[in-house]
């Protein structure tokens, strides 16, 4: 069974249990950044102020950390009846960080004199009532995303909680985003039109065709616009490796599933769920497998009903199914748990009624067929929600350290080890990164965890991956280690150095099935290689 999904199931039980709060459990912290305030008189810098939010968010999440994002903070603006584009007071802010029951609040300013960009920002601890230092960053305007990456780590400076490494390395993991796809990006996001929305992020896309969050932002743009074939194409760009593919996947199943193509929708649930066990991905897989006809459409809405049993839809979806199986009076009983929670759902009360009916027609003719009722279009869930999963993801983690705060270092190492590789084999390696890192920390000579490093930085930082790769050889030769810096040169055409690297895994390892199919795939490619002239 895989890791992270039995430890899910295992602290889901532990949130339900008051004995785990009572003995002192400590639950993740919830950061609000809101947008800074432009103190500068220099024309065209108003967006910067809703690029904070973004990129130290990104930067300062974390497994111990859930970042609001900023549909969440519009709608508690919203609620609180704050225009958007208003700063509140800070006894507003307290008062709103406190509904959202947020732990941090990040507030700050910027300001460009011509030639230097500066930043300050401080964080408000909701639970000590106090405000942290003050910290800056600054530089020219044109390392924006640098300057931004830099206030990030001094903020969490000052509220403990540095990651593992250096400054520098965490500025540098910022890099890869040019400055004008960002700003496009971020222009794109708060545009006031549909149009505008799609037209910017349509350049921050031309301008960085790897920036995902931007690709995924502009799939979202067009699936609102009921442009679907749009919207697949562009949520299919994102490698399934990538942070933002879980999301991607989600919304992919529900353009392809609005404009018909319920193979391709169910596909991309399906995908999903090996990743989040979440129940609006059952029903929705639900909802197709009524679509296309198949009997399996119970099943999932059932799982959805068992994950959370207080949604309405999820009873009334399988209301519908069961009723479609002539299960009447097990049809009746769901619609009755909907207008328990709801009583003035119309629909629920419209299909009950002729259930019931029905089934008094049935007995009264002594159960002949009645004719069969007019069933009503299942509910598919449109929102995607990683909320809760992430906040359960980050229960594991506080958990386990928990669980590991008086082991001994190498126990604590297997188990970052442990947790970076399952997530490899997820395909999600900045944050395996970061697992292996803390496992590094405590055990910074073992080679296994090199390796994995390795793996985790072999797309995002080629150079850095075989330097970790050589540090794991040099500790101890692995097959790991040296099948990296055998694709790191596949990727790069040197054939002999692919070959030596694959031959001394295989010595290793004879019967390395990756290793195995590294040497065929050389060959193919050697054979497929111009020749020299």
């Amino acid at each position: 069974m895989n890791f992270f999904r039995s430890a899910i199931r295992v602290v889901a039980c532990l949130l339900l249990s008051t004995t785990c709060f009572a003995q002192g459990h400590a639950g993740a912290e919830t950061l609000l950044v809101l947008p800074f305030d432009n103190t500068s008189k220099a024309p065209g810098l108003e967006w910067i102020s809703e690029s904070f939010p973004e990129l130290l968010g990104q930067r300062m999440s974390s497994p111990a950390t859930y970042v609001i994002n900023r549909d969440e903070r519009l709608l508690a603006f919203d609620r609180f009846g704050i225009p958007q584009t208003l700063h509140p007071s800070l006894a507003t802010l307290y008062r709103m960080a406190e509904q959202m029951d947020a732990d941090y609040v990040v507030i700050g300013h910027y300001t460009f004199d011509g030639n230097t960009f500066t930043a300050s920002a401080q964080a408000l601890d909701m639970k000590a009532l106090k405000l942290e230092p003050a910290v800056s960053s600054s530089g020219p305007l044109t390392t924006l995303i640098d300057i931004q990456s830099a206030l990030a780590w001094e903020l969490l400076g000052e509220m403990q909680r540095l990651p593992p490494g250096t400054k520098e390395d965490f500025v540098r993991a910022s890099t890869g985003v040019r400055l004008d796809a960002f700003e496009n990006y971020i222009r794109g996001i708060i545009a006031g039109t549909r149009a505008e929305k799609i037209s910017r992020l349509r350049e921050a896309n031309r301008l960085n065709p790897n920036y995902m969050r931007a690709t995924l932002q502009l799939g979202k743009a067009y699936l609102e616009n009921r442009e679907y074939d749009q919207a697949v194409n562009w949520f299919s760009r994102i490698p399934k490796s990538d942070p933002a593919a879980n999301e991607a996947s989600f919304d992919l199943g529900l353009a392809a599933f609005y404009k018909g193509d319920y193979e391709r929708s169910a596909e991309a649930f399906s995908f999903l769920l090996t990743r989040l066990p979440i129940p609006a991905i059952y029903n929705n897989l639900g909802v197709i497998a009524g679509r296309r006809g198949k009997r399996s459409e119970a099943d999932y809405l059932q799982k959805a009903i068992a994950a959370d049993p207080s949604d309405g839809d999820y009873h009334f979806n399988l209301a519908v199914a069961l009723a479609r199986n002539n299960e009447t009076a097990a049809a009746v009983r769901q619609l009755h748990e909907v207008l328990n929670a709801h009583p003035d759902d119309a629909e629920a009360k419209s299909l009950l009624e002729q259930l019931s009916g029905a089934a008094i027609a049935n007995v009264s003719r002594g159960d002949a067929p009645a004719s069969a009722p007019r069933l009503p279009m299942e509910r598919i869930k449109r929102t995607y929600d990683e909320t809760s999963y992430q906040q359960v993801a980050m229960e594991i983690e506080n958990v386990a350290e928990l669980r590991l705060a008086k082991s001994d270092a190498k126990t604590h190492a297997a188990y970052h080890l442990e947790r970076g590789r399952d997530l490899l084999n997820q395909g999600f390696a900045s944050q395996a990164e970061k697992q292996l890192r803390e496992a590094l920390q405590y055990e910074p000579s073992n080679p296994a965890i090199h390796a994995a490093l390795a793996r985790s930085l072999e797309a995002s930082d080629p150079a850095a991956a075989a330097k970790e790769a050589d540090t794991s050889l040099n500790l101890q030769p692995s097959a790991e280690a040296y099948l990296v810096l055998a694709r790191l040169a596949l990727a790069k055409n040197d054939f002999p150095a692919a070959s030596l690297n694959t031959e001394a895994a295989l010595q290793v390892e004879p019967s390395n099935s990756a290793a195995q199919a590294l040497q065929r795939s050389i060959e193919l490619k050697k054979s497929e290689a111009p020749a020299k002239p």
